[in-house]
């Protein structure tokens, strides 16, 4: 079937087919993001994009549980797919569906009744907290489409299928677009019109990558009626999901608990460190995806028992990886003023300017070890070896936060961004040490047993 090319195609054009759909739409997702702060910093101020560079650490959690759920869901997914066990797959898909649109529901109302003190929490600077908590609270609001967007996304992804949400985030992006401008410019919004903007966008595209997925599901026959939701998938799903989203949320939490040292800085501060963070965003959108790209690839192949390309998938990676972070080396260093003017415009106060570029011109020699970590991690999560790699995960969240927080109140903010490759780098020793035993060789098989006798 061309749906299995994962499993059928030479490993590096498996992954390339597979990653470049979901690159670009990834890019397109960041892309439109960044546009939010561009559009506030240019159109409104200085503060107003702090204020949203504030926000977008919290609102990046939520973010990550999303599509970190969406790929431990996928994982058993496509397991099923490459099995070709299109029951246990289709009712796969209705309990990810289910309890996504659960949580989404709670953590949507969690965050309505505590951004505001979690921002306050974060020593957001007073000046930005107002306009801060506008944007969380409209944020808030549109959890549910958030969550089931991305969860849509990973089952497209599953069934070898990740051109139709690229399709769907150049729409949404392109609306978004033209929304916060007419928002933000035309009607005068300010934050709220970027967040309202975001949200109406997210909203349209969740609605038709549900219809989309009814439609693409018609093609699998399953004679019985399935339930909405199966304790058996749920509980198997759980094991792959909840490391996947530590590992997703890693990077936010991370970033959001060392936001509140940059937040101690100041406003002018605070808003360069958010410029580059955007465009740190887009940059490691290549390396990211791999990781994901991986954990699909190494999920069909073990479902349809080809361990040696597994090998070979990862090993192929690392040229991949290698190549993004060349070319994203020379475009930062060589586009560094430009891109950080781009969010502060010309009259840009000299703290967030000096921050801005400081920070892009050191972390563009780095992405690499993103890079490495992500197909290692990736491959991992796909296998289900999961103890070694939380505990990877956790050391690169644990080296930042608590390296920023000792540090930087004493040698400056530039500490932030210097132990940002450590943690890189010692989450990629211990998930490379946890390969090279081999372990995740023999995981699958046993999980996979559990499952079909439940």
């Amino acid at each position: 079937m061309k749906k299995e090319y994962l499993i059928t195609e030479k490993p590096w054009k498996a992954l390339l087919l597979f990653a470049m759909p979901m690159i670009i739409g990834n890019l397109f997702q960041q892309f439109y993001t960044m546009v939010d702060s561009i559009v506030v910093g240019r159109f409104v101020s200085e503060n107003a994009l702090a204020a949203v560079g504030a926000s977008y650490a919290l609102t990046t959690v939520f973010i990550s549980i999303a599509i970190g759920g969406g790929v431990g869901a996928s994982v058993i997914t496509s397991r099923y797919f490459g099995a070709r066990d299109y029951r246990k797959m289709m009712l796969s898909i209705r309990t990810a569906l289910t309890v996504f649109l659960a949580t989404s529901v709670v953590l949507g109302g969690v965050g309505l009744l505590l951004g505001k003190q979690i921002m306050i929490a974060l020593n957001t600077p007073a000046d930005v907290l107002g306009d801060a908590t506008v944007y969380l609270n409209i944020y808030f609001l549109g959890l549910p489409f958030l969550f089931m967007y991305n969860i849509l996304s990973a089952m497209f992804n599953a069934l070898g299928r990740s051109q139709i949400p690229l399709y769907l985030l150049i729409f949404s992006s392109l609306f978004n677009i033209v929304l916060d401008v007419f928002f933000v410019k035309e009607l005068a919004m300010g934050v709220s019109g970027v967040a309202w903007a975001t949200l109406i966008a997210q909203g349209i595209s969740a609605v038709l990558s549900f219809m989309i997925l009814l439609r693409e599901l018609r093609g699998y026959r399953v004679a019985e009626k399935l339930l909405l939701f199966d304790k058996a998938e749920f509980s198997l799903m759980a094991r792959v999901a909840l490391p996947s989203i530590l590992q997703q949320s890693t990077i936010s939490i991370g970033m959001m608990l060392v936001q509140s040292v940059v937040n101690s800085f100041g406003a002018q501060v605070l808003a360069g460190f958010s410029a580059t963070m955007r465009v740190e965003s887009i940059c490691i959108v290549p390396m990211s995806a791999m990781g994901n790209v991986m954990s699909s690839y190494t999920a069909q192949n073990i479902g349809a028992g080809k361990m040696d390309r597994v090998r070979q998938g990862y090993r192929t990676g690392y040229g991949i990886v290698a190549a993004f972070a060349v070319i994203l080396c020379l475009v930062v260093e060589l586009t560094c003023d430009p891109l950080v003017l781009l969010f502060l415009g010309e009259d840009a106060s000299a703290a967030a300017y000096q921050t801005g570029v400081g920070y892009l011109r050191f972390i563009g020699w780095f992405f690499v070890f993103i890079g490495i970590k992500m197909i290692t991690d990736g491959l991992l999560r796909g296998a289900g070896d999961m103890p070694m790699f939380t505990v990877a995960n956790m050391v690169n969240l644990g080296i930042r936060v608590f390296a920023s927080m000792l540090f930087a109140p004493r040698f400056g903010v530039e500490v932030v961004w210097i132990v940002v490759p450590i943690g890189w780098i010692a989450n990629y020793l211990i998930s490379f040490a946890e390969y090279r035993t081999g372990k995740w060789e023999s995981i699958h098989g046993g999980k996979m047993q559990e499952s079909e006798v439940s």
